[in-house]
């Protein structure tokens, strides 16, 4: 049989080359530009983002990184095109960003387009050392992924841990209300590390137990949820709830916001503050200190608190508010707030021992009483409250000329609802004895703080509040039964001073 020798044919048939021409007439189009994408340049541009907040839930306890994504949807028939995506700190984040596969170590990333109705991924690393100080990683790392489109801006929150902590209640609930429940039993915070308070927290059918040296760090801000907008970081006690804190001299325990580097140890505001609901009986604080918060802490109707050696400081508003509370304080220090350093509105019960209450570099007084409530908005009719309220031993002072508001709705025509007794107290007056004539008569064995230059503390500008050599304070408390130290649990002598601290010689 014979065989022919087939060769290939280098020839185009008919349907090949007719398919390259038109795949050489399209390029020739594109490239000419005769084919143009359709941007969508509208100023009203807003993307769709699968998560408004980036969250890292991880605790390192040493170095380590964790990534998290985030989808970002152009919603227009047209192509869309972002200026930048950008975090906030740039190259100095402790982020990373990779826009749909493409890594930026500056954390910008420019013109990245997207086609109609579709999508890109954008992923996000952070990398941790829970070791490194406050300053480089505090507790709370919080970022804005920034995202500008047609000059519009939108943002992305990345949140994650920065140090080994306790997170309470978790990552989750920025902005949420979350509930401490323990079946009237305790719950004890004694993990040697700090807790970091995420939301609000509400204690509820339940005591929450602060031994020795417990840290408690509050990130606040500013948060919504469908009742409106409020300040977060809150801690309030329902009627079955209460706090119990038993800090000692040695291991006090500390309440405060999460920023501890030292440009933010002295700004208030940081976080909402404690509030003890209607009825929360049995509250407790020794040795502790509150700061930085909006009120340090408020106190409704029906509750209770007891303060021994309790410093209460750097607040946006009042100090300690009481609206018909009861509370009982002793050998405790108030100063440096926004407004009043103690306020009871309302009327109440209260007793205060050995109390130094300051306000200096503010216009409100450091001490403000009054036993009534307004029934609508010009206060032209009020309900009476009985306002019981003994004060020995006490400093009530200030940078104004009057330190001490009371206001007694019944002008003195109802003994019964305002009884308000001062003994061996310092106090700064002046045009309270307008509406009081008899005030310094009746404040048995006190003290008048008259001038401004008064000896009475060794440093002010400090919060030096511990007496002055020659303080107008020494010597002229009236020893009580059962309080035997200062704050400091200093003794104090047979002819004990007047405030919360005992002169040391």
């Amino acid at each position: 049989m014979d065989f022919q020798k087939q060769h290939l044919s280098t020839s185009p048939s008919p349907l090949r080359f007719v398919l390259m021409l038109a795949f050489v007439a399209i390029l020739a189009w594109w490239s000419s530009g005769c084919f143009k994408i359709d941007y969508y340049t509208h100023n009203d541009a807003f993307l769709t983002f699968s998560k408004d907040t980036l969250r890292f839930d991880t605790v390192f306890t040493d170095v380590g990184s964790a990534t998290r994504s985030i989808r970002i949807r152009n919603p227009y028939d047209q192509f869309i095109r972002i200026s930048r995506i950008a975090l906030e700190r740039g190259s100095a984040s402790k982020f990373r960003i990779n826009v749909d596969g493409i890594s930026y170590p500056d954390g910008i990333a420019e013109n990245v387009e997207i086609w109609p109705k579709d999508s890109i991924w954008v992923f996000v690393e952070v990398t941790i050392n829970p070791d490194e100080p406050l300053s480089v990683s505090p507790f709370i790392l919080d970022e804005d992924l920034q995202i500008e489109t047609n000059g519009n801006q939108q943002k992305v929150v990345l949140e994650a841990w920065g140090q080994n902590a306790n997170y309470i209640p978790n990552n989750q609930f920025k902005g949420k209300l979350a509930v401490l429940s323990c079946n009237l039993e305790q719950e004890s915070w004694d993990d040697p590390r700090p807790y970091v308070l995420y939301g609000a927290l509400f204690i509820d059918s339940c005591t929450l137990h602060l031994p020795p040296g417990t840290r408690i760090y509050v990130h606040g801000g500013i948060a919504r949820n469908d009742l409106g907008i409020y300040n977060d970081g809150l801690i309030w006690t329902l009627a079955q709830g209460k706090i119990v804190s038993e800090g000692t001299v040695d291991e006090p325990v500390i309440i405060q916001g999460d920023r501890l580097e030292p440009e933010f140890a002295e700004i208030p505001g940081q976080w909402g503050g404690i509030r003890l609901g209607a009825g929360s009986k049995g509250n407790q604080f020794q040795y502790t200190t509150i700061k930085n918060s909006i009120v340090g802490i408020r106190a409704d109707s029906a509750s209770s608190l007891t303060l021994a050696n309790v410093r209460i400081y750097n607040n946006a508003n009042i100090g300690l508010l009481g609206e018909r509370a009861s509370i009982q304080a002793s050998n405790s220090l108030f100063y440096n707030q926004g407004a009043q350093s103690v306020a009871f509105t309302y009327g109440g019960n209260y007793q205060f021992d050995y109390c130094t209450i300051a306000s200096y570099g503010n216009t409100s007084d450091a001490v403000y009483m009054d036993n009534f409530r307004c029934l609508n908005d010009e206060c032209s009719s009020v309900t009476i409250y009985r306002l019981i309220a003994n004060w020995r031993n006490c400093i009530i002072t200030g940078s104004g000329t009057d330190e001490l508001n009371m206001v007694d709705a019944t002008n003195g025509k109802e003994p019964f609802a305002w009884e308000v007794l001062f003994a061996n107290c310092v106090v700064r007056v002046k045009d309270l004895l307008d509406d009081y004539p008899n005030f310094l008569s009746q404040c048995r064995d006190c003290v008048e703080n008259k001038e401004y230059t008064d000896p009475l503390f060794v440093n002010i500008d400090m919060a030096q509040y511990q007496l002055d050599t020659l303080s107008i304070a020494q010597g002229k408390a009236k020893p009580l039964p059962g309080i035997t130290g200062d704050i400091d649990d200093q003794p104090r002598d047979s002819a004990p001073d007047i405030g919360c601290y005992e002169r040391q010689e």
